[in-house]
């Protein structure tokens, strides 16, 4: 056996939800409904989906190492320089690629918990230290985060909204944070669901960024744009950040069909509109039904809910909307996070829930 390291032995692996196909096969079921991972229930663009059969001519030659198209739409929409934007195999990688840039196994990264489970995995994999601070209320105490920083502290990891409580912190909280925040540790804001957020307290953490402050910013497309499934997300950041991450990541990290969907997602803002539309009207409607059922959830800047369970276990639920074909993610035993569905998706859990709750 090949020695491995105990920090790479210990990690748990990251286990994703359930696929659909997988629990039609074990079940012997047809038309299963899936809302355990804050996927947009729309599906991408139109014109995203064009781009891709568009795209596939050239599928015997490399992506665009750099990006440039996309990179270019970006800057123009954000009114940044092209190099203060990167681009990543989904906001996954680019998190993995700030630690292994910044951080050596002697370093430390601060986070909160629960929250998104690849900040310590990729720590940890590095065999660096990961200081997880819990949550106050559900949501980032960015108070104890900044008071957990020592001289050992290169990266900070704030997701905003948080994943899995769909909760935020508000911009006097994060401009306080920022202040206690000591120059030479990176600030990574996690903002992958930030197109969703309705609440006018969240911080605009660009101003951050034009201040010149070591600032992260990643977002994604796997979410209301609906691209999961092509694994393409895209960091914001000062270029001296960037130059020293470019060195770390893999050449052509992000395919064709995956930069020629997201140009094309990005152009289509009214399938955007869309999807905040359907999601709203689903937060509401699940508010309601939750509320007639009894049920403790928290209120979401997201698509999605965290759901609050008192005398009912989780993983007894989750395996029992499970036998009716819909799949929501457990976790650990008092918490489910339901992902927000279509209309009538939505019903379905609601009938599922009140069959087995009573």
């Amino acid at each position: 056996m090949i020695p491995v390291p105990e920090y790479v032995r210990s990690i748990r692996p990251y286990v994703p939800g359930k696929p659909v196909e997988e629990l039609e096969r074990e079940l012997g079921i047809k038309e299963a409904i899936k809302l355990a991972s804050n996927e947009n229930p729309l599906g991408p663009s139109p014109k995203a989906k064009e781009a891709i059969l568009s795209a596939t001519k050239n599928l015997n030659r490399y992506p665009d190492g750099g990006g440039y198209y996309l990179r270019k739409a970006l800057a123009e929409r954000l009114k940044i320089e092209m190099d203060e934007v990167i681009l990543g195999n989904g906001s996954n990688e680019l998190i993995d690629i700030a630690v292994r840039t910044f951080m050596t196994p002697d370093d430390e990264a601060v986070m909160g918990t629960p929250s998104f489970v690849v900040y310590p995995m990729a720590v940890q994999a590095l065999g660096a230290k990961a200081i997880q601070v819990p949550l106050r209320d559900y949501r980032h105490d960015l108070d104890a985060m900044a008071d957990s920083i020592t001289p050992q502290t290169r990266i900070v990891f704030v997701a905003n909204p948080n994943n899995p409580t769909g909760t935020i912190n508000y911009s006097d909280e994060f401009d306080r944070f920022m202040e206690n925040v000591p120059e030479g540790v990176l600030v990574v804001v996690d903002e992958a669901y930030y197109e969703y957020v309705q609440d006018s307290r969240y911080p605009d953490t660009m101003r951050y960024f034009r201040d010149g402050r070591d600032i992260l910013i990643l977002r994604t497309f796997s979410k209301i744009y609906g691209l999961a499934g092509l694994r393409i997300g895209y960091g914001i950041g000062k270029r001296e950040i960037l130059e020293e991450m470019n060195k770390i990541r893999e050449p052509f990290n992000t395919n064709s069909l995956a930069q020629a969907a997201a140009l094309m997602a990005l152009d289509d803002q009214e399938h955007v509109r869309r999807s905040i539309e359907i999601n709203e009207q689903g937060k509401e409607y699940l508010y309601r039904e939750f509320n007639r059922l009894g049920l403790k959830y928290l209120p979401t800047e997201a698509n999605f809910i965290f759901v609050v369970l008192d005398g009912i276990d989780a993983q007894d639920l989750y395996r029992t909307l499970l036998r009716d074909g819909i799949i929501v993610r457990p976790m650990g035993e008092r918490y489910l996070r339901i992902t927000i569905g279509l209309p009538e998706e939505n019903r379905a859990l609601v009938e599922a829930l009140e069959r087995h709750l009573g």
